[in-house]
């Protein structure tokens, strides 16, 4: 029998970006062809690890973070040339490579009542505002000026405890067109909003073999075909044919749960599009707090959850909400001060990098707690604080292993460039 050694956070780190596959992906995009003072391995960790700490917010701090843990120094000219389309595919390919390691290690396991779901998913996007002068590639919706936008689009893996898709669009790009139903949705239960509402999307979710949460928009008002529960057997001849605002009104407080009936159109095929119907799980349940009813729609079986289980597992929602804080109030995803495409691009990929190294970590330290009511006590927006402020320090560790050690040479050459002001031919009192 071999003996294993318990995994520890070094090796976590390194697992998740090991330093040969960092090299390898490099030369595959073309981003690094041979390495001389700009390496793979230590770029990668400085933008993922310097970007998200408070005093790294530009390309020049980045570039004096750089010089100071790779122990050399190096040209404006050769640092801001770095950041070119390779380097976004190259950090691109890195975010992929890191979903797919989240999603490896799972972060989170499912209550019992979800033992026949591989996963719960959530869907959402989260707009970053960028320089006017972008409005003709990222054209922004709805804007009385010129303006421009980002939207990044996330699918949330509530398994993985991080993101399982993530994927850029101008702010102009409709919400359900972000989200493309295939094969992969089978035995997972998708969350989304009222922007993802379209019931030709239902139908797609429920014949891959999949499950759907959605809220129903206020202008929906489908009539009642049957009711599974809430309503007294005698009482149910009253509700059934009727619209479901008309019966809201009499249930007094109580929730009630239905089956109805949604009609659609297909997609057009050879010039024709065919109407169809869905039939679905509607769910009303009163909320005291906002003192209304919050009406929902599903095609999981009432003998899997109940309704109180339906609207509890919508909640859910929040977790994605919660991430984009973090991306932003964290991780910089929104602090892009440029006109430049490629730099843009490049500190969005960095920002979810960030985010995933940050969640790979999270669970590496919960999953090594004892006992449930203390890993419950890890919250996500406290662990990013945390992690934010140690980023620097993790990263002096990272580079420390790859062989980075800083010395008084390289940082009096680096005093000795940095401290020149650029801006030469200005006139001096």
């Amino acid at each position: 029998m071999v003996f294993q050694s318990p995994p520890t956070l070094e090796n976590t780190i390194r697992n998740i970006f090991p330093e040969m596959w960092l090299k390898k992906l490099a030369k595959n995009t073309d981003f690094i062809k041979r390495e001389r003072k700009i390496k793979s391995d230590v770029i990668f960790w400085v933008l993922t690890l310097g970007f998200c700490v408070h005093n790294q917010r530009t390309i020049a701090s980045l570039k004096r973070l750089y010089e100071i843990e790779a122990n050399i120094s190096i040209s404006d000219s050769s640092w801001y040339d770095r950041f070119t389309p390779e380097l976004v595919e190259f950090l691109h390919q890195c975010v992929i490579h890191g979903i797919e390691e989240l999603a490896t290690e799972p972060g989170r396991k499912l209550n019992k009542k979800f033992k026949n779901f591989q996963d719960i998913l959530i869907q959402d996007s989260s707009i970053v505002r960028l320089h006017s002068s972008l409005a003709d590639k990222f054209p922004a919706a709805r804007a009385r000026k010129v303006a421009a936008g980002v939207k990044v689009g996330v699918m949330v893996s509530a398994v993985a405890n991080g993101p399982k898709t993530v994927a850029l669009y101008s702010e102009k790009t409709a919400e359900i067109k972000t989200l493309k139903i295939g094969p992969w949705i089978k035995d997972r239960i998708l969350l989304v909003d009222l922007g993802f509402y379209k019931t030709q999307m239902f139908a797609r979710v429920e014949e891959y073999g999949g499950y759907f949460v959605s809220r129903i928009k206020k202008n929906m008002d489908p009539i009642i075909d049957s009711i599974e529960e809430g309503i007294p057997e005698t009482e149910k001849g009253k509700f059934i044919g009727k619209h479901v605002r008309e019966c809201i009104e009499q249930l007094q407080g109580e929730s009630i749960d239905t089956i109805v009936k949604l009609k659609f159109k297909r997609r057009i095929y050879k010039g024709k599009q065919k109407k169809d119907v869905i039939r679905v799980r509607l769910i009303a349940v009163y909320n005291v707090e906002a003192k209304k009813y919050h009406i929902y729609i599903t095609n999981i079986q009432k003998d899997v959850l109940d309704s109180e289980d339906i609207a509890k597992l919508y909640g859910v929602r929040w977790d994605i909400e919660l991430l984009f804080k973090e991306l932003k109030g964290e991780y910089k995803l929104d602090v892009l001060d440029t006109k430049n495409v490629q730099i843009i691009e490049s500190l969005i990929w960095t920002s979810i990098l960030t985010l995933i190294v940050s969640r790979r970590i999270c669970s590496f330290v919960r999953n090594s707690i004892q006992g449930n009511k203390k890993r419950s006590q890890y919250t996500q927006l406290r662990w990013s604080k945390v992690f934010g402020s140690n980023a620097l320090n993790l990263l002096k560790i990272i580079l420390k292993n790859c062989g980075m050690n800083l010395t008084f040479e390289t940082l009096m050459s680096i005093y000795k460039s940095q401290a020149l002001d650029p801006h030469v031919n200005r006139n001096r009192f």
